[in-house]
C-alpha cells in the first residue's frame, strides 16, 4: 500500500468507470451464492424473522422502545426484517436474495472507499480486486447464507456508506457529514460491532498523513464515538440480561485465559482468510490452559508481528494500518468480552465479516506491485474463480436444517449443540428412533446439558418409556431449575403415570415461574379436574386472563370448564372472547353453541354449531349436536 497520497480533489471519473465494475461484482456474487436462493431457514432464524406478536404496526414501537422484544437490541435490523415480512412473509427466498444484494453492495462500497482514500493517485483498478476478494471469499458465506446474519451484511453496507460519506465531508456540500453520521447510527443499531468504525477511521487518517490531527480527524468523530459507546453498553446489557446462557462456567475465564483466546483467535481468523478450508459453522471449542507454553505462542506471535510492523512504519504504514484495523475490528469477539456463542466455540466465520476487509484490501493493493509482470487475468481470475467455487459449495450446506446440522457434524462430530438440534429436528418430524441417539451423543459430549436431557426425556416419553423420561426430566431440572418447559413435560409425564398430585405440584411450580404458560395451564387444569378440583382449575385460567394472556386456547379451555360446571353464561362469554382472537377456532364455536343451547337459545346454538361443523366437517359429534340444535330451533 502506498503510504501518503494527497487529499486534494481529483477529476470526477465517468459514471461508466463505476457502473460496469459494480455490475460485474453483483453478477459474480449472485453466481457464487446461487445455492442460497433455494435455501430455507436454519437454527435461530425464527428469532430474527419477525415474530407474530411484532408483526402489527405496534410491533415497530416495541422493536425500538422495549428491551427484550427482540433477540438483541438491533432496532434498525429488526425494522428491516419487519418491512421484509410485510413484503414476502415467511418465504425464505426474499430474505436470502436481499442478503446477497447487501453483500454485493458492501463489496462495491469497499471499492469506492478505497478509491476515495487513494485520491488523487490512480488505483489502476485494484480496488475492484479487493471488492471481488471480499464478495467471493468463502469465509463470508456464513454471513450471507444465514438469514439471521443480515445484521452483518446490512450493518457492513451502512458502515461502509458512512465511511465513504465521511471521507467526502470536506467537499462543497457539508450535508455529507450529517448523512454519514445518520448512516453510522443505523449501522450500530443494526449490529454494535460497527462501533469499531470511528477508531478505524482514525487509523486510516494516520495511514494517509502519518499523524492524527485533533481538529481535523478526532473532533468530527466525537459524536460517532458517543454513539459507539452507547451501542456497546446497550448490547452488553441485553447480552447479560435478556440473552439466556451468558452467565455460567463457559465464561468463568481469567485474564490469562482470555489473552490466550485472543491470540489464538487472531491467528485462526487470518489463517482462514489465507486458506479457507475446512469451514465449519461450529468449530471445536479450544481447551484453554494458561500453564501450556505452546498456547502462549499464539499471543506472542501476534505481538511480535505487530511490533515488527511498528518498526517498519516509517517506511510503509500500510501493513501496520491493515493489522490495526483487523485486530481492532475483531476486538469485541477476541475473548475479552463475553459473547453468547462462546458457549459453543471461541471463533465463528461471521465474527470476522467486517474485519476481513483489512487483510483482503491489503492483499489486493500488494498484488499489482508484486505481480505486475504477469498478465492480470492470469493471477486474478483463477484465484477469484476458486474462491467463488468454494463459496458455491459452502452455500449448499444451508439448504435446509437437516443438511445444515449434518454438514457440521461431518466436520466436527463433537459439536454437541448440533447433535441436540439435529435430534430435536428429527423429533419434530416424528423420527423418534433417529433422534434418541443424537440426544444421547450430545449428553456424552456435554453431560451437564439440560436441553438434551429434556429432549431425550420427550423422545423416550413418545416411545412409552415414561419412567425413563421422568428420570431425564428430573436431571434436567437439577441442572436448570427455572426451565418452565421441562417442568411442564415432567408434569404431563407424571400425569400419564397416574401420579396426579405430583403432576399438579410440578405444573403449579411451572406457573409460578411463568403465569402465562399456556401448555402448563392446560395440563394443570386437566390434572385438577381429575382430582376433583375444578374450581381451582378455573381460578388458574382466570388468573392468566387477568395477566393479559391473549391466547384463544386459554379462553376456550376456561369456557369448557365453566360449561362443565353449569356456568353457561360465563362459558358463553369465554367462548366469545376466544372467537374474537381466532374466529376460525372450531372448538370455540362448538362450545359457544352448547352454552347457548343450555341457555335456551336454540337458534344461536344452531348457528354456532353449524359454523363448527363447516370448520370441522369430519367431526361426527359436532354434526350430531348441530342436527339436534336445528331440530330444537324449528317452530
Amino acid at each position: 500500500m502506498r503510504s501518503d497520497p494527497s487529499c486534494s480533489a481529483a477529476t470526477p471519473r465517468p459514471p461508466s468507470r463505476i457502473v460496469w465494475p459494480c455490475a460485474a461484482v453483483f453478477a459474480a456474487t449472485l453466481i457464487a451464492y446461487l445455492p442460497v436462493l433455494d435455501a430455507g431457514f436454519i437454527w435461530n432464524d425464527a428469532d430474527y424473522v419477525t415474530r407474530p406478536e411484532l408483526r402489527p404496526l405496534s410491533g415497530l414501537r416495541a422493536i425500538w422502545f422495549r428491551l427484550g422484544a427482540t433477540e438483541q437490541y438491533y432496532p434498525a435490523l429488526h425494522s428491516a426484517f419487519w418491512i421484509e415480512h410485510r413484503l414476502w412473509g415467511d418465504a425464505p427466498l426474499g430474505y436470502h436474495l436481499l442478503n446477497v444484494i447487501l453483500h454485493a453492495a458492501a463489496a462495491c462500497l469497499l471499492a469506492l472507499v478505497v478509491r476515495e482514500l487513494w485520491r488523487p493517485k490512480a488505483t489502476a483498478g485494484w480496488e475492484w480486486i479487493a471488492a471481488l476478494l471480499f464478495a467471493l471469499h468463502p469465509v463470508c458465506a456464513e454471513s450471507v447464507a444465514w438469514v439471521s446474519e443480515q445484521k452483518n451484511t446490512l450493518s457492513a453496507a451502512l458502515a461502509l456508506l458512512a465511511a465513504l460519506l465521511y471521507l467526502r465531508r470536506n467537499r462543497p456540500d457539508p450535508r455529507a457529514y450529517l448523512l454519514a453520521t445518520g448512516c453510522f447510527a443505523l449501522a450500530v443499531l443494526s449490529k454494535s460491532v460497527t462501533a469499531t468504525v470511528p477508531p478505524a477511521l482514525l487509523v486510516l487518517a494516520w495511514w494517509r498523513k502519518g499523524r492524527i490531527s485533533w481538529r481535523v480527524d478526532v473532533a468530527p468523530l466525537l459524536p460517532w464515538f458517543a454513539l459507539a459507546g452507547a451501542a456497546g453498553l446497550v448490547t452488553a446489557r441485553v447480552e447479560h440480561g435478556y440473552v439466556s446462557g451468558v452467565p455460567g462456567d463457559e465464561f468463568s475465564l481469567g485474564l490469562p485465559a482470555r489473552i490466550l483466546i485472543a491470540g489464538r483467535a487472531a491467528v485462526f481468523y487470518l489463517a482462514k482468510l489465507a486458506w479457507p478450508h475446512p469451514l465449519v459453522f461450529f468449530y471445536p471449542r479450544w481447551a484453554i490452559d494458561p500453564f501450556s507454553p505452546v498456547q502462549w505462542l499464539f499471543p506472542a506471535s501476534v505481538l511480535a508481528a505487530v511490533g515488527a510492523l511498528w518498526l517498519l512504519r516509517r517506511r510503509r504504514r500500510g501493513p501496520l494500518a491493515a493489522a490495526l484495523y483487523f485486530l481492532g475490528t475483531l476486538f469485541p469477539v477476541l475473548g475479552f468480552l463475553n459473547v453468547y456463542a462462546f458457549r459453543f466455540s471461541f471463533v465463528a466465520d461471521h465474527f470476522q465479516y467486517l474485519a476481513a476487509l483489512g487483510p483482503l484490501t491489503a492483499l489486493a493493493a500488494i498484488l499489482p506491485a508484486r505481480l505486475g509482470r504477469i498478465p492480470r487475468p492470469a493471477y486474478v481470475a483463477v484465484p477469484l474463480c476458486l474462491l467463488g467455487a468454494s463459496t458455491f459449495a459452502q452455500c449448499r450446506h444451508y439448504r435446509d436444517p437437516e443438511t445444515f446440522y449434518r454438514a457440521i457434524l461431518a466436520r466436527n462430530p463433537a459439536a454437541w449443540i448440533a447433535r441436540n438440534n439435529l435430534g430435536n429436528l428429527l423429533l419434530q418430524q416424528n423420527r423418534t428412533g433417529e433422534a434418541i441417539p443424537q440426544f444421547a451423543a450430545a449428553l456424552k459430549l456435554k453431560p451437564s446439558y439440560p436441553d438434551a436431557e429434556t429432549n431425550l426425556g420427550v423422545a423416550l416419553d413418545r416411545q412409552g418409556r415414561v419412567d425413563e423420561a421422568v428420570g431425564h426430566f428430573r436431571k434436567a431440572l437439577a441442572l436448570d431449575p427455572r426451565s418452565v418447559p421441562t417442568r411442564v413435560d415432567l408434569g404431563e409425564a407424571l400425569l400419564r403415570q397416574g401420579k396426579k398430585a405430583e403432576a399438579a405440584e410440578a405444573l403449579e411450580q411451572a406457573l409460578r415461574l411463568d403465569p402465562a404458560n399456556v401448555p402448563a395451564l392446560g395440563a394443570l387444569a386437566a390434572c385438577l379436574v381429575d382430582l376433583g378440583r375444578t374450581g381451582e382449575a378455573i381460578a388458574f385460567y382466570e388468573r392468566a386472563i387477568a395477566a393479559r394472556v391473549r391466547d384463544p386456547i386459554v379462553f376456550n379451555n376456561l369456557g369448557g370448564l365453566q360449561l362443565a360446571a353449569g356456568r353457561n353464561g360465563a362459558a358463553a362469554e369465554a367462548f366469545r372472547s376466544a372467537l374474537q382472537i381466532n374466529p376460525g377456532l372450531p372448538q370455540a364455536h362448538e362450545g359457544l353453541g352448547l352454552a347457548l343451547g343450555a341457555q335456551g337459545d336454540d337458534r344461536g346454538a344452531a348457528e354456532e354449531l353449524g359454523q363448527a361443523a363447516r370448520l370441522e366437517p369430519g367431526n361426527p359429534q359436532v354434526r350430531q349436536e348441530w342436527a339436534a340444535a336445528r331440530a330444537g330451533s324449528r317452530p
